[in-house]
Protein backbone atom coordinates (compact mmCIF):
# COMPACT_ATOMS: atom_id res chain seq x y z
CA UNK A 1 0.00 0.00 0.00
CA UNK A 2 1.33 3.44 -1.06
CA UNK A 3 0.22 6.82 0.02
CA UNK A 4 -0.07 8.76 -3.18
CA UNK A 5 -0.65 12.60 -4.23
CA UNK A 6 -2.19 13.04 -7.49
CA UNK A 7 -3.48 16.65 -9.20
CA UNK A 8 -5.87 16.54 -11.82
CA UNK A 9 -5.56 19.67 -13.90
CA UNK A 10 -8.44 21.73 -15.48
CA UNK A 11 -9.00 19.83 -18.53
CA UNK A 12 -8.92 16.28 -16.91
CA UNK A 13 -12.27 17.74 -14.79
CA UNK A 14 -13.17 20.34 -17.02
CA UNK A 15 -16.72 18.50 -17.71
CA UNK A 16 -19.09 16.46 -16.15
CA UNK A 17 -18.22 13.28 -18.38
CA UNK A 18 -14.79 13.82 -17.37
CA UNK A 19 -14.97 14.35 -13.36
CA UNK A 20 -16.61 10.73 -13.86
CA UNK A 21 -14.01 9.31 -15.86
CA UNK A 22 -11.20 10.94 -13.02
CA UNK A 23 -13.02 8.94 -10.32
CA UNK A 24 -13.76 5.99 -11.83
CA UNK A 25 -9.44 6.10 -11.82
CA UNK A 26 -9.01 7.26 -8.75
CA UNK A 27 -12.12 4.52 -7.02
CA UNK A 28 -9.81 1.83 -9.01
CA UNK A 29 -6.41 3.00 -7.26
CA UNK A 30 -8.10 3.18 -4.18
CA UNK A 31 -9.51 -0.54 -4.29
CA UNK A 32 -5.64 -1.43 -5.05
CA UNK A 33 -4.97 -0.28 -1.49
CA UNK A 34 -3.65 3.00 -1.60
CA UNK A 35 -4.16 5.87 0.69
CA UNK A 36 -4.96 8.91 -2.03
CA UNK A 37 -4.47 12.75 -1.70
CA UNK A 38 -6.23 14.43 -4.55
CA UNK A 39 -5.89 18.03 -6.39
CA UNK A 40 -7.48 19.30 -8.59
CA UNK A 41 -8.15 22.62 -10.71
CA UNK A 42 -10.89 24.60 -11.42
CA UNK A 43 -12.72 23.16 -14.42
CA UNK A 44 -11.64 24.41 -17.74
CA UNK A 45 -11.48 27.77 -18.46
CA UNK A 46 -13.20 28.62 -15.55
CA UNK A 47 -10.45 30.77 -14.09
CA UNK A 48 -10.00 32.49 -17.20
CA UNK A 49 -13.88 33.30 -17.25
CA UNK A 50 -13.71 34.46 -13.35
CA UNK A 51 -11.14 36.79 -14.26
CA UNK A 52 -13.40 38.37 -17.48
CA UNK A 53 -16.05 39.03 -15.01
CA UNK A 54 -13.91 40.99 -12.66
CA UNK A 55 -12.58 42.81 -15.33
CA UNK A 56 -16.16 43.48 -16.45
CA UNK A 57 -16.86 45.09 -12.81
CA UNK A 58 -13.32 46.47 -12.45
CA UNK A 59 -10.66 47.56 -14.54
CA UNK A 60 -8.18 47.16 -11.53
CA UNK A 61 -10.04 44.95 -9.03
CA UNK A 62 -8.18 44.76 -5.49
CA UNK A 63 -5.99 41.76 -5.76
CA UNK A 64 -7.41 40.51 -2.35
CA UNK A 65 -10.88 40.19 -3.89
CA UNK A 66 -9.35 38.73 -6.88
CA UNK A 67 -7.96 35.68 -4.90
CA UNK A 68 -11.58 35.37 -2.93
CA UNK A 69 -12.86 35.23 -6.52
CA UNK A 70 -10.81 32.68 -8.22
CA UNK A 71 -10.62 30.16 -5.57
CA UNK A 72 -14.29 29.46 -5.81
CA UNK A 73 -13.13 27.87 -9.07
CA UNK A 74 -11.41 24.72 -7.17
CA UNK A 75 -13.95 24.42 -4.90
CA UNK A 76 -16.52 23.28 -7.50
CA UNK A 77 -14.26 21.12 -8.82
CA UNK A 78 -13.22 19.41 -5.16
CA UNK A 79 -17.41 18.97 -4.29
CA UNK A 80 -18.19 17.56 -7.95
CA UNK A 81 -15.18 15.46 -7.96
CA UNK A 82 -15.71 14.14 -3.80
CA UNK A 83 -19.92 13.70 -5.12
CA UNK A 84 -18.50 11.73 -7.76
CA UNK A 85 -16.37 8.95 -5.71
CA UNK A 86 -19.18 9.13 -2.77
CA UNK A 87 -21.79 7.79 -5.68
CA UNK A 88 -18.74 4.87 -6.69
CA UNK A 89 -18.95 3.84 -2.56
CA UNK A 90 -15.79 5.51 -3.03
CA UNK A 91 -15.53 7.50 0.53
CA UNK A 92 -14.37 10.96 0.00
CA UNK A 93 -13.95 14.60 1.38
CA UNK A 94 -13.34 17.73 -0.30
CA UNK A 95 -11.51 20.54 1.42
CA UNK A 96 -10.07 24.00 0.44
CA UNK A 97 -6.80 24.96 0.90
CA UNK A 98 -7.78 26.70 4.08
CA UNK A 99 -9.12 23.63 5.41
CA UNK A 100 -6.34 21.48 4.76
CA UNK A 101 -3.94 23.89 6.55
CA UNK A 102 -1.37 25.07 3.53
CA UNK A 103 -0.13 28.03 4.78
CA UNK A 104 1.27 30.84 3.00
CA UNK A 105 3.29 34.18 2.75
CA UNK A 106 0.47 37.40 2.69
CA UNK A 107 0.65 37.93 -0.96
CA UNK A 108 -2.35 37.70 -2.57
CA UNK A 109 -2.12 36.30 -6.28
CA UNK A 110 1.58 35.28 -5.76
CA UNK A 111 2.09 33.66 -2.61
CA UNK A 112 4.43 30.58 -1.72
CA UNK A 113 3.51 28.28 0.54
CA UNK A 114 5.20 28.38 4.47
CA UNK A 115 3.98 25.06 5.60
CA UNK A 116 1.09 22.42 5.85
CA UNK A 117 -0.33 21.44 8.72
CA UNK A 118 -1.34 17.59 7.64
CA UNK A 119 -3.38 16.24 11.05
CA UNK A 120 -6.81 16.62 9.71
CA UNK A 121 -5.18 14.88 6.14
CA UNK A 122 -3.96 12.30 8.16
CA UNK A 123 -7.15 11.93 10.65
CA UNK A 124 -9.25 11.68 7.19
CA UNK A 125 -6.97 9.01 5.54
CA UNK A 126 -7.06 7.29 8.64
CA UNK A 127 -10.26 6.69 8.16
CA UNK A 128 -10.13 5.40 4.74
CA UNK A 129 -10.71 8.61 2.72
CA UNK A 130 -10.08 9.66 -0.13
CA UNK A 131 -9.01 13.44 0.59
CA UNK A 132 -9.98 15.98 -2.23
CA UNK A 133 -8.05 19.21 -2.57
CA UNK A 134 -8.55 22.58 -3.86
CA UNK A 135 -5.25 23.01 -5.92
CA UNK A 136 -4.02 26.99 -6.31
CA UNK A 137 -4.88 28.23 -2.69
CA UNK A 138 -4.29 28.13 0.51
CA UNK A 139 -4.50 30.90 3.61
CA UNK A 140 -2.18 33.31 5.21
CA UNK A 141 -2.48 35.66 8.63
CA UNK A 142 -3.06 39.21 8.22
CA UNK A 143 -1.51 42.39 10.20
CA UNK A 144 -4.75 41.72 12.15
CA UNK A 145 -4.56 38.32 12.96
CA UNK A 146 -7.75 37.07 10.68
CA UNK A 147 -7.14 34.28 8.23
CA UNK A 148 -6.98 35.36 4.95
CA UNK A 149 -7.50 33.15 1.43
CA UNK A 150 -4.82 33.40 -0.92
CA UNK A 151 -3.53 32.01 -4.22
CA UNK A 152 0.30 30.65 -5.69
CA UNK A 153 -0.50 32.16 -9.31
CA UNK A 154 0.18 30.24 -12.71
CA UNK A 155 0.54 26.69 -11.98
CA UNK A 156 -0.63 26.83 -8.47
CA UNK A 157 -2.14 23.40 -8.67
CA UNK A 158 0.89 21.77 -9.42
CA UNK A 159 2.54 23.36 -6.61
CA UNK A 160 0.06 22.33 -3.97
CA UNK A 161 0.39 18.83 -5.22
CA UNK A 162 3.95 18.74 -4.62
CA UNK A 163 4.04 20.64 -1.52
CA UNK A 164 1.01 18.41 -0.12
CA UNK A 165 3.52 15.26 -1.45
CA UNK A 166 6.56 16.62 1.08
CA UNK A 167 5.01 17.27 3.96
CA UNK A 168 2.84 13.63 3.91
CA UNK A 169 6.26 12.58 2.71
CA UNK A 170 4.49 10.63 0.24
CA UNK A 171 5.13 7.71 -1.98
CA UNK A 172 4.59 9.57 -5.14
CA UNK A 173 3.73 12.37 -6.37
CA UNK A 174 1.55 12.11 -10.21
CA UNK A 175 0.65 14.76 -12.50
CA UNK A 176 -1.91 13.52 -14.84
CA UNK A 177 -2.48 15.82 -17.29
CA UNK A 178 -3.82 16.16 -21.13
CA UNK A 179 -0.51 14.65 -22.58
CA UNK A 180 1.59 11.42 -22.26
CA UNK A 181 3.82 12.95 -20.00
CA UNK A 182 7.45 15.07 -20.40
CA UNK A 183 7.33 15.37 -24.48
CA UNK A 184 11.64 15.82 -25.84
CA UNK A 185 9.32 19.13 -27.54
CA UNK A 186 6.51 21.26 -28.06
CA UNK A 187 4.21 18.70 -29.71
CA UNK A 188 2.18 21.77 -31.08
CA UNK A 189 5.38 22.97 -32.95
CA UNK A 190 7.06 19.88 -33.59
CA UNK A 191 4.52 16.82 -34.73
CA UNK A 192 7.70 14.35 -34.19
CA UNK A 193 7.78 15.43 -30.54
CA UNK A 194 8.15 11.75 -28.57
CA UNK A 195 7.89 11.23 -25.24
CA UNK A 196 10.30 11.10 -22.46
CA UNK A 197 10.55 7.99 -20.13
CA UNK A 198 12.25 9.59 -17.26
CA UNK A 199 14.72 12.69 -17.00
CA UNK A 200 15.94 14.83 -14.27
CA UNK A 201 14.33 17.74 -12.01
CA UNK A 202 17.37 19.87 -13.23
CA UNK A 203 16.75 18.95 -17.03
CA UNK A 204 12.77 19.70 -16.52
CA UNK A 205 13.56 22.90 -14.73
CA UNK A 206 15.94 24.07 -17.68
CA UNK A 207 12.78 22.82 -19.84
CA UNK A 208 9.83 24.29 -17.89
CA UNK A 209 11.74 27.97 -17.62
CA UNK A 210 11.99 28.02 -21.18
CA UNK A 211 8.08 27.68 -22.19
CA UNK A 212 7.70 23.96 -21.11
CA UNK A 213 4.01 24.26 -19.82
CA UNK A 214 3.45 20.46 -18.81
CA UNK A 215 5.14 21.23 -15.31
CA UNK A 216 5.49 24.70 -13.17
CA UNK A 217 8.69 25.65 -12.23
CA UNK A 218 7.89 26.11 -9.09
CA UNK A 219 6.79 22.63 -8.38
CA UNK A 220 9.71 21.14 -9.92
CA UNK A 221 12.00 22.86 -7.49
CA UNK A 222 9.60 21.38 -4.51
CA UNK A 223 10.32 18.00 -6.21
CA UNK A 224 13.97 19.09 -6.45
CA UNK A 225 14.68 20.52 -3.62
CA UNK A 226 13.07 18.04 -1.18
CA UNK A 227 13.57 14.73 -3.17
CA UNK A 228 10.20 13.72 -4.10
CA UNK A 229 9.30 10.85 -6.14
CA UNK A 230 7.38 13.36 -9.42
CA UNK A 231 5.70 11.49 -12.09
CA UNK A 232 3.74 12.94 -15.25
CA UNK A 233 1.17 10.82 -16.70
CA UNK A 234 -2.02 11.44 -19.24
CA UNK A 235 -5.43 11.27 -17.78
CA UNK A 236 -6.90 9.22 -20.61
CA UNK A 237 -4.92 5.90 -20.84
CA UNK A 238 -2.69 4.06 -18.99
CA UNK A 239 0.75 4.82 -20.79
CA UNK A 240 3.73 4.94 -18.45
CA UNK A 241 4.25 8.77 -18.56
CA UNK A 242 7.34 10.08 -17.38
CA UNK A 243 9.11 9.88 -14.23
CA UNK A 244 11.37 12.71 -12.62
CA UNK A 245 14.74 12.35 -10.80
CA UNK A 246 15.72 14.48 -7.97
CA UNK A 247 18.40 13.82 -5.17
CA UNK A 248 17.66 12.36 -2.00
CA UNK A 249 15.08 13.60 0.29
CA UNK A 250 15.71 16.26 2.88
CA UNK A 251 13.84 17.74 5.50
CA UNK A 252 12.21 20.99 5.65
CA UNK A 253 13.82 24.12 6.52
CA UNK A 254 12.73 26.42 9.11
CA UNK A 255 12.71 29.20 6.27
CA UNK A 256 9.35 27.88 5.00
CA UNK A 257 8.50 25.35 2.62
CA UNK A 258 9.00 27.34 -0.54
CA UNK A 259 11.20 29.59 1.20
CA UNK A 260 14.12 27.40 1.55
CA UNK A 261 17.55 28.91 0.30
CA UNK A 262 17.34 28.95 -3.82
CA UNK A 263 21.22 28.05 -3.44
CA UNK A 264 22.39 24.86 -2.05
CA UNK A 265 25.83 24.75 -3.85
CA UNK A 266 29.00 25.99 -5.18
CA UNK A 267 31.87 24.77 -6.99
CA UNK A 268 35.26 26.18 -7.84
CA UNK A 269 36.75 24.51 -10.99
CA UNK A 270 40.82 25.49 -11.53
CA UNK A 271 42.96 25.16 -14.24
CA UNK A 272 40.66 27.25 -16.84
CA UNK A 273 41.70 29.06 -20.33
CA UNK A 274 39.95 31.57 -21.88
CA UNK A 275 40.04 31.83 -25.63
CA UNK A 276 38.71 35.00 -26.97
CA UNK A 277 37.92 35.56 -30.97
CA UNK A 278 36.62 38.61 -31.98
CA UNK A 279 35.90 40.10 -35.27
CA UNK A 280 35.13 37.41 -37.17
CA UNK A 281 32.19 36.99 -39.76
CA UNK A 282 28.70 37.30 -38.48
CA UNK A 283 27.05 34.90 -41.05
CA UNK A 284 25.64 30.79 -40.63
CA UNK A 285 27.80 28.16 -40.01
CA UNK A 286 31.05 30.31 -38.29
CA UNK A 287 30.08 28.86 -34.99
CA UNK A 288 29.78 25.10 -36.48
CA UNK A 289 32.85 25.13 -38.14
CA UNK A 290 35.10 26.62 -35.36
CA UNK A 291 33.50 24.25 -32.46
CA UNK A 292 33.43 21.16 -34.96
CA UNK A 293 37.16 21.79 -35.14
CA UNK A 294 37.83 21.74 -31.60
CA UNK A 295 35.53 18.90 -31.36
CA UNK A 296 37.85 16.83 -33.56
CA UNK A 297 40.61 17.62 -31.72
CA UNK A 298 39.06 16.14 -28.42
CA UNK A 299 39.12 19.08 -27.12
CA UNK A 300 35.89 19.71 -24.73
CA UNK A 301 34.86 23.06 -24.43
CA UNK A 302 32.61 24.62 -21.47
CA UNK A 303 31.29 27.48 -21.53
CA UNK A 304 30.60 29.37 -24.67
CA UNK A 305 29.56 33.03 -25.06
CA UNK A 306 28.88 34.83 -28.29
CA UNK A 307 27.80 38.34 -28.28
CA UNK A 308 25.93 41.23 -30.84
CA UNK A 309 27.62 44.22 -32.15
CA UNK A 310 27.06 46.38 -34.70
CA UNK A 311 28.49 45.71 -38.32
CA UNK A 312 28.90 42.38 -39.58
CA UNK A 313 31.43 40.70 -37.32
CA UNK A 314 30.66 38.76 -34.07
CA UNK A 315 32.85 37.41 -31.06
CA UNK A 316 32.66 34.42 -29.16
CA UNK A 317 34.21 33.50 -26.46
CA UNK A 318 34.91 30.23 -24.45
CA UNK A 319 36.45 27.83 -21.79
CA UNK A 320 38.60 25.03 -22.12
CA UNK A 321 40.87 23.45 -19.59
CA UNK A 322 44.05 25.34 -19.93
CA UNK A 323 46.04 21.73 -20.96
CA UNK A 324 44.62 22.00 -24.31
CA UNK A 325 45.27 25.52 -24.75
CA UNK A 326 48.18 24.90 -27.04
CA UNK A 327 46.20 22.68 -29.60
CA UNK A 328 43.01 24.78 -29.31
CA UNK A 329 45.56 28.30 -30.50
CA UNK A 330 46.58 26.00 -32.90
CA UNK A 331 43.34 24.45 -34.69
CA UNK A 332 41.41 28.30 -33.70
CA UNK A 333 44.26 30.20 -35.59
CA UNK A 334 44.06 27.78 -38.67
CA UNK A 335 40.42 28.59 -38.40
CA UNK A 336 41.06 32.33 -38.08
CA UNK A 337 43.21 32.34 -41.05
CA UNK A 338 40.42 31.33 -43.45
CA UNK A 339 37.88 33.29 -42.32
CA UNK A 340 39.83 36.20 -40.55
CA UNK A 341 39.34 37.78 -36.84
CA UNK A 342 41.55 38.24 -34.18
CA UNK A 343 42.83 35.80 -31.25
CA UNK A 344 43.36 36.34 -27.48
CA UNK A 345 44.12 33.63 -25.02
CA UNK A 346 44.12 33.93 -21.01
CA UNK A 347 45.22 31.27 -18.86
CA UNK A 348 45.24 30.95 -15.17
CA UNK A 349 41.46 31.53 -15.09
CA UNK A 350 39.04 29.81 -12.38
CA UNK A 351 35.24 28.65 -12.86
CA UNK A 352 33.25 29.53 -9.81
CA UNK A 353 29.84 28.62 -9.90
CA UNK A 354 26.75 28.85 -7.71
CA UNK A 355 24.11 26.19 -8.37
CA UNK A 356 20.13 25.46 -7.12
CA UNK A 357 16.40 25.17 -8.48
CA UNK A 358 14.94 28.24 -10.22
CA UNK A 359 18.20 30.93 -9.77
CA UNK A 360 17.10 33.01 -12.70
CA UNK A 361 13.70 33.08 -12.24
CA UNK A 362 14.74 34.87 -9.07
CA UNK A 363 15.90 38.14 -9.84
CA UNK A 364 18.30 38.81 -6.39
CA UNK A 365 19.85 35.86 -6.80
CA UNK A 366 22.54 36.89 -9.47
CA UNK A 367 22.71 40.27 -8.12
CA UNK A 368 23.72 38.72 -5.08
CA UNK A 369 26.47 36.62 -6.34
CA UNK A 370 27.66 39.18 -8.93
CA UNK A 371 27.75 42.08 -5.74
CA UNK A 372 29.35 39.35 -3.33
CA UNK A 373 32.24 39.20 -5.64
CA UNK A 374 32.22 43.01 -6.58
CA UNK A 375 32.43 43.60 -2.48
CA UNK A 376 35.49 41.16 -2.39
CA UNK A 377 37.41 43.57 -5.47
CA UNK A 378 36.72 40.49 -7.87
CA UNK A 379 36.55 41.16 -10.98
CA UNK A 380 34.16 38.65 -13.67
CA UNK A 381 35.86 38.12 -17.23
CA UNK A 382 32.95 36.01 -18.20
CA UNK A 383 29.60 35.60 -17.18
CA UNK A 384 27.51 32.24 -18.06
CA UNK A 385 23.29 31.69 -16.18
CA UNK A 386 20.61 29.23 -16.80
CA UNK A 387 17.67 28.17 -14.30
CA UNK A 388 19.99 25.66 -12.28
CA UNK A 389 23.81 27.57 -12.39
CA UNK A 390 25.40 30.69 -12.69
CA UNK A 391 29.08 30.31 -13.35
CA UNK A 392 31.32 33.92 -13.63
CA UNK A 393 34.87 33.31 -14.62
CA UNK A 394 37.38 34.60 -12.98
CA UNK A 395 41.48 35.19 -12.25
CA UNK A 396 42.82 32.03 -10.67
CA UNK A 397 44.32 33.95 -7.90
CA UNK A 398 40.65 34.71 -6.52
CA UNK A 399 39.85 31.62 -6.46
CA UNK A 400 40.08 31.12 -2.89
CA UNK A 401 38.61 34.50 -2.14
CA UNK A 402 35.65 33.94 -3.92
CA UNK A 403 34.57 30.85 -2.55
CA UNK A 404 34.50 32.56 1.03
CA UNK A 405 32.56 35.56 -0.22
CA UNK A 406 29.87 33.31 -2.06
CA UNK A 407 29.65 30.73 0.86
CA UNK A 408 28.92 33.64 3.67
CA UNK A 409 26.52 35.48 1.24
CA UNK A 410 24.31 32.18 0.73
CA UNK A 411 25.35 30.61 4.15
CA UNK A 412 27.15 27.45 2.53
CA UNK A 413 28.85 25.09 4.65
CA UNK A 414 31.48 23.04 3.90
CA UNK A 415 29.67 20.31 2.53
CA UNK A 416 28.14 22.37 0.22
CA UNK A 417 31.56 23.54 -1.05
CA UNK A 418 32.91 21.62 -3.84
CA UNK A 419 36.77 22.18 -5.46
CA UNK A 420 37.20 20.60 -8.86
CA UNK A 421 34.46 18.25 -8.96
CA UNK A 422 34.17 15.11 -10.94
CA UNK A 423 32.37 15.89 -14.60
CA UNK A 424 28.93 14.14 -14.02
CA UNK A 425 26.18 12.99 -17.00
CA UNK A 426 28.24 9.44 -18.30
CA UNK A 427 25.86 7.38 -19.54
CA UNK A 428 22.87 10.53 -19.92
CA UNK A 429 22.00 12.02 -23.26
CA UNK A 430 23.51 14.71 -24.30
CA UNK A 431 20.73 15.94 -25.62
CA UNK A 432 17.33 14.88 -23.65
CA UNK A 433 14.98 17.79 -24.80
CA UNK A 434 14.79 21.03 -27.01
CA UNK A 435 12.30 23.92 -26.16
CA UNK A 436 11.75 27.02 -28.33
CA UNK A 437 11.16 30.58 -26.07
CA UNK A 438 9.52 33.44 -28.25
CA UNK A 439 8.53 35.49 -25.63
CA UNK A 440 12.58 37.03 -25.61
CA UNK A 441 13.84 40.32 -26.05
CA UNK A 442 16.80 41.64 -26.50
CA UNK A 443 18.94 45.05 -24.85
CA UNK A 444 22.22 45.60 -25.10
CA UNK A 445 24.03 47.82 -22.74
CA UNK A 446 26.68 49.51 -24.41
CA UNK A 447 29.88 51.45 -23.55
CA UNK A 448 29.83 50.44 -19.89
CA UNK A 449 33.16 50.40 -18.13
CA UNK A 450 34.88 47.41 -17.15
CA UNK A 451 35.33 47.71 -13.65
CA UNK A 452 33.84 45.32 -10.57
CA UNK A 453 30.51 45.40 -9.65
CA UNK A 454 28.87 46.90 -13.04
CA UNK A 455 27.28 43.48 -13.05
CA UNK A 456 26.03 43.99 -10.09
CA UNK A 457 24.64 46.90 -10.65
CA UNK A 458 22.77 46.48 -13.30
CA UNK A 459 21.28 43.00 -12.24
CA UNK A 460 20.66 45.07 -8.47
CA UNK A 461 18.49 47.59 -10.07
CA UNK A 462 16.62 45.12 -12.04
CA UNK A 463 15.76 42.88 -9.44
CA UNK A 464 14.59 45.88 -7.26
CA UNK A 465 11.96 46.19 -9.64
CA UNK A 466 11.72 42.47 -10.11
CA UNK A 467 12.65 42.08 -13.68
CA UNK A 468 14.27 38.66 -14.38
CA UNK A 469 16.75 38.21 -16.57
CA UNK A 470 17.26 34.86 -18.63
CA UNK A 471 20.18 35.12 -20.16
CA UNK A 472 23.29 37.03 -19.84
CA UNK A 473 26.19 37.58 -21.93
CA UNK A 474 29.50 40.05 -21.54
CA UNK A 475 31.15 41.15 -24.43
CA UNK A 476 34.59 39.99 -25.36
CA UNK A 477 35.38 43.25 -27.32
CA UNK A 478 36.56 46.15 -25.79
CA UNK A 479 36.39 49.60 -26.67
CA UNK A 480 39.13 52.49 -26.96
CA UNK A 481 38.58 53.80 -23.62
CA UNK A 482 37.90 49.84 -22.03
CA UNK A 483 34.66 50.42 -22.29
CA UNK A 484 32.48 46.78 -22.84
CA UNK A 485 29.04 45.63 -23.89
CA UNK A 486 26.87 43.42 -21.55
CA UNK A 487 23.81 41.94 -23.79
CA UNK A 488 21.12 40.38 -22.24
CA UNK A 489 17.46 38.75 -22.77
CA UNK A 490 14.14 38.60 -20.67
CA UNK A 491 10.36 38.47 -20.87
CA UNK A 492 9.23 40.62 -24.04
CA UNK A 493 6.54 41.83 -21.44
CA UNK A 494 9.16 43.29 -19.19
CA UNK A 495 11.46 44.76 -21.77
CA UNK A 496 9.70 48.45 -21.29
CA UNK A 497 10.10 48.46 -17.73
CA UNK A 498 13.57 47.38 -17.93
CA UNK A 499 14.54 50.40 -19.64
CA UNK A 500 13.25 52.73 -17.43
CA UNK A 501 14.85 50.91 -15.01
CA UNK A 502 17.84 51.20 -16.20
CA UNK A 503 17.97 54.74 -17.62
CA UNK A 504 19.08 56.46 -14.05
CA UNK A 505 21.93 53.64 -14.10
CA UNK A 506 23.16 54.40 -17.67
CA UNK A 507 23.21 58.43 -16.75
CA UNK A 508 26.06 57.80 -14.60
CA UNK A 509 28.60 56.17 -17.13
CA UNK A 510 29.00 59.17 -19.85
CA UNK A 511 28.64 57.91 -23.30
CA UNK A 512 26.99 54.72 -22.69
CA UNK A 513 23.72 53.97 -24.00
CA UNK A 514 20.69 50.80 -24.50
CA UNK A 515 19.91 49.59 -27.30
CA UNK A 516 16.94 47.34 -28.47
CA UNK A 517 17.99 44.45 -30.48
CA UNK A 518 16.11 43.03 -33.55
CA UNK A 519 12.53 40.45 -32.70
CA UNK A 520 14.26 37.08 -31.16
CA UNK A 521 13.43 33.62 -30.47
CA UNK A 522 15.67 31.52 -27.96
CA UNK A 523 16.59 27.90 -28.81
CA UNK A 524 17.46 25.45 -26.27
CA UNK A 525 18.91 22.21 -25.99
CA UNK A 526 19.03 20.23 -22.27
CA UNK A 527 20.37 16.93 -21.53
CA UNK A 528 22.45 16.26 -18.55
CA UNK A 529 24.58 13.97 -20.33
CA UNK A 530 26.07 17.59 -22.00
CA UNK A 531 28.89 17.89 -19.51
CA UNK A 532 30.20 14.30 -20.11
CA UNK A 533 30.21 14.82 -24.24
CA UNK A 534 32.54 16.45 -25.98
CA UNK A 535 31.16 18.63 -29.56
CA UNK A 536 27.35 19.19 -28.28
CA UNK A 537 27.31 22.50 -28.98
CA UNK A 538 28.87 22.14 -32.37
CA UNK A 539 26.18 19.57 -33.27
CA UNK A 540 23.59 22.43 -32.27
CA UNK A 541 25.27 25.09 -34.33
CA UNK A 542 25.82 22.59 -37.17
CA UNK A 543 22.05 21.94 -37.16
CA UNK A 544 21.32 25.98 -37.54
CA UNK A 545 23.88 26.32 -39.93
CA UNK A 546 22.38 23.55 -42.77
CA UNK A 547 19.07 25.64 -42.04
CA UNK A 548 20.52 28.67 -42.95
CA UNK A 549 20.31 30.24 -39.20
CA UNK A 550 22.35 32.85 -38.37
CA UNK A 551 23.05 32.60 -34.71
CA UNK A 552 22.61 36.23 -32.29
CA UNK A 553 23.81 35.29 -29.14
CA UNK A 554 25.17 32.34 -28.01
CA UNK A 555 24.93 31.49 -23.93
CA UNK A 556 25.73 28.13 -22.43
CA UNK A 557 25.62 26.34 -18.63
CA UNK A 558 26.67 22.77 -17.37
CA UNK A 559 23.28 21.10 -19.56
CA UNK A 560 21.82 23.63 -21.43
CA UNK A 561 23.00 25.51 -25.12
CA UNK A 562 21.07 28.00 -26.06
CA UNK A 563 21.07 30.30 -29.55
CA UNK A 564 19.28 33.55 -29.73
CA UNK A 565 17.76 33.57 -33.54
CA UNK A 566 15.70 36.14 -35.48
CA UNK A 567 12.31 35.84 -34.64
CA UNK A 568 11.14 34.56 -38.19
CA UNK A 569 13.63 31.25 -37.57
CA UNK A 570 12.89 30.36 -34.23
CA UNK A 571 10.09 27.48 -35.91
CA UNK A 572 12.75 26.45 -37.82
CA UNK A 573 15.25 25.98 -36.00
CA UNK A 574 13.73 24.53 -33.53
CA UNK A 575 12.43 21.48 -35.91
CA UNK A 576 16.08 21.31 -37.19
CA UNK A 577 17.71 20.86 -34.15
CA UNK A 578 14.72 18.05 -32.82
CA UNK A 579 15.90 16.59 -35.82
CA UNK A 580 19.51 16.56 -35.75
CA UNK A 581 19.62 15.37 -32.54
CA UNK A 582 17.30 12.25 -33.73
CA UNK A 583 14.91 13.52 -30.89
CA UNK A 584 12.24 12.29 -33.39
CA UNK A 585 13.40 8.45 -33.60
Amino acid sequence: MALLVQKFGGTSVGSVDRIKAVANKISTNKDEGNDLVIVVSAMGQTTDELSVLARKISKSPPQREMDMLLATGEQVSIALLSMALNELGTPAISMTGSQVGIVTESAHGRARILEVKTDRILNKLNDGKVVVVAGFQGTSVSSGGTSEITTLGRGGSDTTAVALATALNADACEIYTDVPGVLTTDPRKVKSAKLMSHLSCDEMLELASLGAAVLHPRAVELARNYGINLKVLSSWDDSPGTELTSKKRKAIGREGLELGRPVDGVELVENQAVIALSHIPDKPGIAAQLFENLSEGNINVDLIIQSTHEGNSNDITFTINRKNLVKATSLCKSILKEMGGVFKSQDNMTKISISGAGIMGRPGIAAKLFDSLYRSGINLRLIATSEVKVSCVIDSSEGSKAIKAISNSFKLNNEQIAINPIISGFGEPAVRGVALDPDQSQISVRKIPDLPGIASSICSILSDSCICLDTIVQSERQYKNGERDISFTLKTSEKISAKKTLAPLMAKWPGSYLEDGPSINRISAVGSGMPAIAGTAAKMFRALADANINIVMIATSEIRTSCVVSEDDGLKGLNAVHKYFQLDK
